[in-house]
């Protein structure tokens, strides 16, 4: 069990101490708005909260009325400063009345108060300006104000000034509450069966790691809503409700890994370095002093198995298999983009233990390497990355593969961001032996129905994805003649197109002698 403290106590905290100004970037805004409740009614504080559709309205009793009038922004955060002088005993206004219900000393507190999406009309000057004056009377009174808004950038002022108070995820404790309270609940309204054992239950929990309380909690319900049974059956639908509610995200995206590693033929120095490491995620691994593997930097020549390999490490390692979408970074808003990332690590650090694939990483992050265009946001970006590659504590085993080697930055290539970096070169003759028998199997064929030898030699120079296409080729010939598939017809698909090897010879000569000396190889 964690002895971190949770987000209650860590925001009672920072409220009882008095900060004046706290900042929560989310889009789970009903979330946020929860738990700065809780965290004033712990406190024994009054809450009033603000937003531009709303208005002011006091915040602790649900559906209260909203003050009339208080919707835009200067006058809401005017009002906002009121409830601030009150509580720090400003004088009676000109009608000999307190400015504020909130006297001075009173038992309630010096009051929370809470401002939703207020960055967007930080732009205008005037606002700005009314802001800075209220926040000075709610720290005079010693109250707080909480901003909750989706922006992940604010002005100068806010961050140099607030407190960023970021919702973590739910661990798996707290995700099995989730899901014995929503069943709870759905079944006061209509019986649910529950039929689960404990290893059941602890699978479900595991799925729905990385998701936020209420995806937790609307995943569940949608799986019990149809049938109003939940059991071990219910498990493929938690599975792709996860991955609906992480698409939606457009960042990290659940990838199913059926390959095994013995679907890859050759690469045996990378399958010995796998095989060594396979269970240093568990924690029988950390009792025994070894640090959780940070992860492969996978080099080489375009289709020679890079991305097959990703997905076959997750698959021999009973992992989970997430990828990030590199080229879904770049928002047009500023600051979003680095928001994003952060969030993506963030949420693949609470599904740890698992694979993160980041597929031709030199793409997402080719600007890093030369003069930005972009004003310096894929530097900014880069940086990010390598920070967290170098730093994060947690099971996450990164997987990336890059193809151009002159386009990745060198920072990439250093020591200590990953623990090995191999070079996947086109497969040697016992490799394409391997790859030729696991591709005819593959395809309802037996090996010794073939001329595997003469296969072997035709595909001299091709990658695994060439001689799997060449095959492919021949099955199409086969299906669309009516005859039997024959090494001929494989032998002349080969033939036919000349491979990547031969198109790009001097680019794949320059790549295999600079990976020579810098890295090892992975057969």
């Amino acid at each position: 069990m964690s002895d971190a403290p949770s987000d209650l106590d860590r925001l009672s905290r920072i409220i009882r101490a008095g900060e004046p100004l706290v900042w929560i970037p989310t889009h789970e805004e009903e979330e946020a708005l929860g738990l700065v409740r809780a965290a004033a009614m712990n406190e024994g504080r009054s809450l009033h909260t603000w937003s531009c559709v709303q208005g002011v309205c006091e915040g602790l009793l649900a559906g209260a009325a909203s003050e009339e009038g208080t919707e835009a922004p200067i006058v809401g955060m005017a009002r906002l400063g009121q409830i601030a002088r009150g509580a720090a005993g400003s004088p009676a206004d000109p009608n000999g009345e307190t400015a504020s219900p909130y006297a001075p000393g009173a038992a309630s507190g010096a009051p929370v108060l809470v401002v939703v999406d207020l960055i967007d009309h930080l732009g205008e000057a005037r606002v700005l300006r009314v802001f800075r004056e209220v926040l000075s009377f709610i720290a005079q009174a010693g109250a707080t104000l909480v901003m909750i808004d989706h922006r992940s950038e604010a002005p100068a002022v806010v961050q140099r000034l607030a407190q960023k108070f970021e919702i973590t995820l739910p661990g798996e404790e707290e995700i099995e509450r989730i899901i014995r309270a929503t069943v709870k609940a759905m079944h006061q309204q209509r019986p649910v069966k529950v039929d689960l054992r404990r290893s059941e239950l602890d699978a479900m929990v595991r799925n729905l790691r990385g998701l936020t309380r209420r995806q937790a909690r609307r995943i569940i319900t949608d799986v019990i809503a149809d049938d109003r049974v939940f059991d071990a059956a219910d498990l493929p639908r938690v599975i792709a409700g996860k991955r609906r509610a992480l698409s939606g995200s457009g960042l990290l995206e659940h990838v199913e890994a059926p390959a095994s590693l013995d679907q890859i033929g050759g690469m045996g120095r990378l399958k010995a370095w796998l095989a060594q490491r396979e269970n240093a995620l568990s924690e029988r691994a950390a009792d025994y002093g070894l640090a959780p593997p940070r992860g492969l930097l996978l080099l080489g020549v375009q289709g020679a198995g890079k991305s097959l390999c990703a997905k076959a490490i997750a698959t021999a390692w009973k992992r989970p298999l997430m990828r990030m979408n590199v080229g879904a970074l770049y928002d047009r808003y500023v600051g979003e983009s680095e928001r994003q990332l952060r969030e993506a690590l963030r949420q693949a650090e609470a599904m740890a233990p698992l694979v993160l694939w980041i597929d031709e990483v030199e793409k997402g992050f080719a600007s890093a390497a030369s003069q930005s265009t972009d004003g310096g946001l894929s530097k900014r970006l880069f940086g990010e990355l390598l920070t967290w590659l170098q730093e994060h504590p947690s099971a996450v085993f990164t997987v990336a593969t890059a193809n151009d080697i002159e386009a990745l930055p060198p920072e990439l290539l250093r020591k200590g961001r990953f623990d090995e970096i191999f070079f996947v070169d086109l497969p040697t003759e016992g490799a394409r032996r391997e790859i030729v028998k696991i591709h005819l199997k593959k395809r309802g064929r037996k090996p010794e129905g073939f001329d595997v030898e003469a296969i072997v030699r035709a595909s001299a120079g091709y990658s695994g994805s060439e001689i799997e296409q060449g095959i492919v080729a021949a099955l199409h010939e086969s299906f669309s003649t009516g005859k039997e598939l024959t090494t001929a017809m494989i032998d002349g698909a080969l033939r036919g197109s000349p491979p990547l090897s031969v198109t790009m010879r001097e680019k794949i000569e320059d790549l295999r002698a600079w990976a020579r000396d810098r890295c090892v190889m992975a057969d």
